[in-house]
């Protein structure tokens, strides 16, 4: 493939363990729209752009807990990897306010391309790190803005989301967490825990496979500090959620 649309880090490692970053880059490939979505460069460095700092703080996940890091290697405006193939809101032509130019006029030719270019091969490789381990437990992980445009400040240090049909590692998660007294951490916040197609619905729920979305504050991982001792934390708390669940 001439453009990387994704990447493994450490492959060969072998817990149960597997770390997804759907949202990990806010770059714009050179074969989208000459790699100009027509946006001003503050835009791209915005939560609209991609999830600042889930990058940095995953790869520390991924030593600490042993665990393979899947990581997407193009923006969420290009499209969104957390979303099904039908879903609406796969390619945005507005978001938190800002318009898209590359994107307000696309055509269901651009769609596709991109899902072939991009979207599928992501996914595939996912899918593929997933078939070829035992009794894994996916861990998706995301960030969140302090606060979207016209709306209240979010509370929340972490949100855990988790879909209704299968809470048996989410919601220990979260009971764990809650045990640290600094915490506020989001039920389903700040987003609803489940969408038809999205990353887990497609690489977890359907074959039964454990999972939690994690969702960190970005103002917590703007920084490499931020990052470890986000990454030191969440893997705590995902080691003594397995181990108390006896999953």
């Amino acid at each position: 493939m001439s453009y990387p649309p994704f990447y493994i880090h450490g492959a060969e490692r072998k817990s149960r363990w597997l770390i997804t970053v759907d949202h990990a880059s806010n770059h714009v490939p050179d074969l989208v729209n000459g790699g100009d979505l027509g946006l001003d460069p503050h835009d791209m460095q915005r939560h609209i752009a991609y999830d600042v700092g889930a990058l940095g703080t995953s790869l520390r996940m991924g030593e600490l807990l042993d665990a393979p890091v899947v990581a997407s290697n193009f923006s969420r405006l290009v499209i969104d990897p957390n979303r099904g193939e039908e879903d609406p809101t796969l390619v945005m032509h507005l978001y938190d306010g800002t318009i898209i130019p590359a994107n307000r006029h696309i055509d269901e030719a651009e769609i596709t391309r991109r899902k072939e270019a991009y979207y599928r091969p992501y996914h595939a490789a996912v899918g593929a790190l997933a078939a070829a381990r035992d009794d894994i437990i996916i861990v998706a992980m995301h960030s969140f803005s302090p606060k979207l445009n016209g709306r209240a400040p979010r509370p929340w240090e972490v949100g855990i989301l988790h879909a209704t049909q299968d809470e048996r590692f989410g919601v220990p998660l979260i009971e764990r967490l809650l045990q640290e007294p600094d915490l506020t951490v989001g039920d389903n916040e700040p987003y609803a825990g489940h969408l038809p197609g999205d990353s887990v619905d497609r690489h977890a729920l359907r074959d039964g496979r454990l999972n939690a979305l994690v969702e960190i504050r970005q103002d917590l991982i703007v920084d490499t500090a931020g990052q470890h001792a986000w990454a030191d934390r969440l893997a705590r708390a995902l080691t003594d959620t397995l181990a108390m669940s006896g999953l």
